[in-house]
């Protein structure tokens, strides 16, 4: 599951650094970066509002799901270890993404059209 979820994310911030860079003109790595910041930034936002309202909000906690019998040390080590290749392969993907979309500008600078 963690690794399904880092190649989603992986081909989220990729385009999203890719469209970001089609729309600026320059610094597509930049650009790239900057996604991934804002990503980072929204997530930590909703994080913040999921603790501070608390169970009002808890849709999940309110379902009678079946649990995963996973011991709690387990479940931690991976989720750290998730987060780490969360973190760092978006990171690279925005900014991959970033240098894709620069790449056209700098094709549409290359023709001449006199």
């Amino acid at each position: 599951g963690a690794i399904a979820l880092v190649v989603v994310l992986a081909i989220s911030y990729l385009a999203g650094g890719y469209v970001a860079a089609r729309m600026a003109r320059f610094s597509g790595r930049g650009q790239g970066a900057a996604v991934w910041i804002l990503g980072l930034v929204v997530t930590v936002v909703a994080a913040l509002a999921g603790v501070l309202l608390g169970s009002t909000y808890d849709v999940l906690g309110r379902l009678d799901l079946p649990r995963i019998p996973v011991d709690g040390g387990t479940a931690t080590r991976g989720g750290v270890l998730t987060l780490v290749a969360i973190l760092v392969v978006t990171l690279v993907a925005a900014v991959v993404g970033g240098a894709l979309g620069d790449r056209y500008h700098r094709r549409l600078d290359e023709i001449d059209l006199r």
